[in-house]
């Protein structure tokens, strides 16, 4: 497969090997900017791996990955470093979000840590807790919030820094139908707004369905069911 033209995230036939185990075993994927893209595929199928990949934190044994015109894995420790805090965003399944700091200190975080000040870190934190609809939340701590709620925050600090790729590890895995079904709406109405793209781990039928593609990973290996006929 060649990546298609336009695409801002490609990688073309990766391969990744943890000993004997094959994770990846020619995988392809694109992404074009302010697409949703689903991974789909049972437990230990390598979507993960994939991601991990994707994102510059994972080096393949094989394999090309284009971002924006440039090889990533021709980049050094830290400029993918640097990519991660400030082109790219995170979801993860349980929000990871730092407990001894408030909801607004933990969206401001990406921020903080590339150097913005303080107050207009702050700023910017609650313009985007605003849009995931928990600026109300600003000064209580995680675990003074649900669940929903927490993952709408651990959102509004994937955006914050304007990434141009967010990667988003099964989001809703940790949160009843409702709250999912809510999280998944305010990412992607967020990201496609920002013309942000959007690679989202799942094996939820129901998840994927807020993608525009879907790539299903099996053994190591992909299938774009778009370019299936």
């Amino acid at each position: 497969m060649s990546a298609p033209a336009g695409s801002l995230l490609a990688a073309e036939d990766l391969r990744k090997a943890y000993g004997p185990t094959l994770a990846l075993d020619g995988a392809d994927f694109s992404v074009h900017p302010g697409e949703v893209v689903a991974v789909m595929g049972p437990s230990g199928s390598g979507k993960s791996t994939l991601l991990h990949c994707l994102a510059g934190i994972v080096t393949p044994d094989s394999g090309s990955i284009t971002y924006d015109g440039q090889e990533l894995t021709a980049l050094g420790d830290a400029r993918r470093s640097a990519l991660r805090r400030s082109e790219f965003g995170f979801v993860f399944q349980f929000g990871q979000l730092v407990p001894e700091l408030t909801c607004v200190e933990n969206v401001a975080l990406p921020l903080r840590l590339n150097g913005t000040p303080r107050k207009q870190a702050e700023r910017t934190a609650l313009t985007w807790m605003e849009r995931l609809e928990v600026d109300d939340l600003a000064g209580k701590r995680p675990g003074e919030v649900s669940g929903g709620q927490g993952q709408r925050v651990a959102v509004a600090r994937s955006l914050v820094t304007g990434p141009r790729v967010v990667f988003a590890d099964e989001p809703t895995g940790a949160l009843d139908s409702l709250n999912g079904e809510r999280v998944m709406e305010l990412l992607t109405e967020a990201a496609r707004s920002a013309n942000t793209a959007v690679v989202l781990v799942t094996h939820e039928a129901r998840v994927a369905a807020w993608s525009n593609r879907e790539i299903v990973v099996r053994d190591g290996k992909s299938r774009d069911m778009e370019r299936i006929v």
